[in-house]
Parts: structure tokens; sequence; C-alpha cells
């Protein structure tokens, strides 16, 4: 497991587009998951110890931002014949159990990870409503263990700035989190 961090953010840069399988059986494009405020794209997985130290936390903010009207999407890309835990089958358990409030989706060619740059999980992608980035940062000081309860939710508070202004904070600390496993 390397521990990879994000580039800084690409103000402006324009959300690729994909159509991948969600494990309920639809398969979700780029139009789909976005909001009328914006987007938040993010690469995660089941079986990172960063990942699991947050999901709550995703799931808790994924659902107050969709009252602000921020669509929400998690891209599974991991090599899953290498990390059994990121099956598909597991990431349905892991949705169902959670109640995901977001489409939970698989990218098997690892296209669309590649197309956004994704270099680990968690790392979060935020758009505006012209899908242009204005975030690419951390969800919280969380590392391979959670964060003290009350602590800034930089993710949360980035994408509150984006629904109600349509830019991102100037400042924005590096998400970082077990590198993708890249098929051979």
């Amino acid at each position: 497991m390397v521990r990879m961090e994000t580039p800084i953010c690409d103000f402006g840069w324009k959300a690729p587009d994909f159509a991948l399988p969600g494990v309920d059986g639809k398969t979700y494009s780029l139009q789909d998951a976005a909001g009328p405020n914006g987007l938040l794209v993010m690469f995660i997985c089941n079986h990172c110890p960063y990942v699991k130290a947050v999901i709550e936390r995703i799931v808790r903010d994924v659902a107050e931002l969709k009252t602000m009207g921020i669509g929400s999407i998690a891209i599974m890309s991991n090599d899953a014949s290498e990390y059994p835990e990121d099956s598909f089958d597991n990431m349905r358990l892991l949705a169902e159990q959670l109640s995901f409030p977001m489409p939970y989706v698989l990218d098997a060619t690892q296209d669309v990870a590649k197309a956004y740059g994704a270099v680990c999980t968690p790392d979060f992608f935020g758009f505006n409503r012209n899908l242009e980035l204005q975030y690419r940062g951390r969800l919280d000081e969380s590392r391979k263990e959670a964060a003290p309860a009350d602590a800034r939710r930089d993710l949360f508070e980035a994408m509150k700035l984006v629904a109600t202004t349509q830019r991102g904070p100037a400042d924005q600390i590096p998400s970082m989190g077990c590198s993708i496993k890249w098929l051979s």
C-alpha cells in the first residue's frame, strides 16, 4: 500500500464524461450524477484503510450536499482481481450496508481514473454546475484513522461554497490515501 497525495486543483478543468455500471444495475454518466449546482466525483474502494476511516463521513457529507444541489458519484477503479475486497459484489454489499446516497460505479478498464488523473483512494473532484473543477482536496484531516468528530469538514465546506458561488476555495489541502491499484 503506497501512500499518495493528490495534485493541486486545476481550476476550470472540464470533467470528462463516462458511462459506468452501478451496483444498482443502472449505468451512470456525468450528467446522470450531476446536480443543479455541481458534482462531486470521488474515487474510492472498499479495502483502503484511508477510505474505511472516512466512509461514514463521506456518506454524511454527500447526503447533506445533495440538499444543496450538489450531485455525487463514487467510482471504484482498482484491480479487483488483485484486491477481492473491491469486487463488484463487495461494492454492492458496502453500498447497501451504508445506504449510499450516491451511485457506486465500477471503472473496470480504469479509463475513467486515467482520464481524471486519479491517483489515490479517496480522491475527490468537486465541479461547479458547468462541470469545471473547483476542488481537489481532502475530506478532512483524517488519515488511516478518523479525525476528531469536530474536525473542519474541508470537502463539505468547499462544495457548499461551490453550491452558492460556483467557485471553490483558493486554499486547498491535498487528499491522501492508497495508490490506485492499476491493472498489470
